[in-house]
């Protein structure tokens, strides 16, 4: 290898750049559908693109560096976007003034910052020996990414392509309404509904996340919309009434969306006690290799526990995070807890398919009820219960990204301690543009709205609320719960069935039509396959940023 450069002062500018696009556009996408995917591998093209092709370096190390910051940022904003917009929800209802910049970013900073401390000490007994039965498809994807080289440079164009093709349809549809953005067909025989959103990012959702994942959310869906949509305006008399006031959608709002919350929270119970076991060997390997002093490629463990005990401190102190020591404690216990979950989960199955849901839901039951416990309750506990969730989720997000960006580096001979450092610079660098999208998409639409409706987030306002009112529709739960572990019989993945009964029909059908398209490819075409996806990572960067422009023109109008 001619060109060892890696954390270099090019790489981190470039890394930034695609943090801050990335984070941009996949907050904007979970905002909209509550779905994220992975920027690993469009960041190593487009970083190869940039490096290789306009700047004439050639080094693979510092096109990883560059895909590894990039990347963290569309994590931490992932997890920031499934629950912080509940604090600007409750500020409506006047039980909070609204979340300013400097919170946002502060919850945000130590989420991204613990995430990366607390996987330094599990890279080596998650990354390296396990590199047998954790595969990280994902990751060695990546890897193969970048070792193409030159090849891989010149495919750069396929995430521009898609990029262009999706602000066109985006202004067509949002700006100058060409075209209609949502069509609908309600069957008022049966009262049931199905419909489809004109949305090339929704399509490039469906292409990344495969065929299966694609029908198991419309499974879902269909079994929402067509099935229990109308069991419940058919038998259950409040829910008529609704049906008639208001079409099956009301009726989904009501009713079938609670039974999906039900669902997705079992299927991420489900996923935490399947990796259990998994959980207590890793940890067990983590204790034994910190007793004996840590990797001296990583960042050294005394910096660490000293990091992680100084983000604690600085949780508990800074009226920002409104959590008391108790649950400063309650987010570094989870936090370990989960990020060594979710990096087994990405060693096994990928990041799209990462339960970050489950785990913050069961973070915010345990932390709703321990603050009940202790007497904060009323606005004070939900609030605190969301920002211990808040920062829980994002370490979740982040840990299981990074495992996979050192898992990239390990198999290309990358310096485990730069990967580390590179991963603090994305995480912060994501950190101020999370606060500002939000802070931006809530003035422009607001969240809750048909524009932005935070279906993730909502989830989590009202399990929260909930607990701590004691208004959890219960019923409706556990009929989620009882329909989640009948999937879970027949072997199917449960969180893409819970995620299709949880989210409107029309988003989740246009995903359904990305899998076709995939499945089409890859029987007809495969050697397209590729490529196709990432023209597709183009498509749902191209939407998410074009709906970011139009949410300034928004304001300024």
């Amino acid at each position: 290898m001619k060109d060892k450069k890696e954390l270099t002062f090019t790489a981190i500018i470039l890394g930034i750049l695609i943090s801050v696009i990335f984070g941009a556009a996949n907050a904007y996408l979970g905002l909209r559908v509550g779905l994220t995917v992975s920027a690993s591998i469009p960041a190593a093209v487009i970083s190869m693109g940039v490096l290789r092709l306009i700047l004439r370096r050639d080094s693979i190390l510092e096109n990883n560096m560059v895909q590894t910051i990039g990347s963290a940022g569309e994590s931490l904003v992932a997890g920031a976007i499934f629950t912080m917009p509940a604090l600007y929800l409750w500020a409506e209802e006047g039980l909070c003034a609204p979340p300013g910049f400097i919170q946002l970013t502060v919850i945000a900073l130590c989420g991204g910052m613990l995430g990366v401390l607390l996987m330094v000490p599990v890279r080596k007994p998650l990354i390296v020996d396990y590199d047998d039965s954790l595969p990280y498809p994902e990751a060695r994807a990546c890897a193969a990414v970048l070792r193409a080289g030159e090849k891989g440079a010149g495919q750069a164009r396929d995430v521009f392509t898609g990029l262009g093709v999706a602000v066109i349809i985006k202004l067509m549809t949002d700006f100058f309404k060409w075209i209609p953005m949502a069509k609908s067909y309600a069957f008022k025989i049966i009262r049931g509904e199905i419909g489809l959103e004109l949305s090339s990012a929704l399509v490039g959702v469906g292409y990344i996340v495969g065929t299966k994942v694609s029908n198991l959310v419309f499974l879902g869906s269909f079994l929402g919309w067509m099935v229990l949509i109308p069991l419940f305006a058919f038998f259950y008399e409040p829910a008529t009434k609704a049906y008639f006031d208001g079409g099956a959608m009301a009726v989904w709002k009501d009713y079938v969306r609670y039974v999906g919350a039900g669902a997705i929270a079992t299927g991420g119970l489900l996923s935490l006690l399947k990796s259990l076991p998994a959980f207590l060997k890793a940890f067990r390997e983590t204790i034994s290799s910190s007793r004996a002093g840590g990797s001296s490629e990583d960042i050294p463990l005394k910096r660490v526990i000293l990091g992680i005990i100084a983000l604690i401190v600085i949780i508990t102190l800074v009226p920002q995070v409104p959590v008391s020591i108790g649950g400063a404690m309650l987010i570094a216990l989870f936090g370990f807890f989960f990020a060594i979950v979710s990096a087994r989960m990405v060693g096994l199955v990928g990041s799209s398919n990462n339960p970050i849901s489950g785990m913050t839901i069961a973070t915010l039951v345990v932390s709703a009820f321990a603050l009940k416990t202790c007497g904060v309750v009323g606005a004070a506990g939900m609030i605190a219960a969301i920002a211990i969730g808040s920062v829980v989720c994002i370490i979740a997000a982040l840990a299981g990204d990074m495992s996979q960006d050192l898992k990239t580096g390990w198999l290309l001979g990358a310096t485990p301690w730069k990967q580390q450092i590179g991963e603090l610079i994305g995480a912060g660098a994501a950190s101020f543009t999370v606060a500002g999208v939000l802070l931006l998409l809530h003035k422009a639409w607001g969240f809750g709205s048909e524009a932005i409706s935070a279906p993730q987030a909502m989830l989590m306002k009202s399990v929260t609320e909930g607990i701590m009112g004691e208004t959890l529709p219960w019923g409706l739960l556990l009929i989620g719960v009882g329909i989640a572990i009948i999937i879970a019989l027949c072997r199917l993945p449960v969180m893409p069935c819970a995620l299709g009964i949880y989210l409107p029909i029309k988003l989740n059908a246009t995903i359904f039509i990305g899998g076709l398209l995939r499945y089409l490819v890859d029987r007809y075409c495969s050697r397209f396959s590729s490529r196709g996806t990432l023209f597709s990572a183009g498509l749902i960067a191209g939407e998410g940023l074009c709906g970011i422009l139009l949410a300034i023109l928004a304001i300024l109008a």
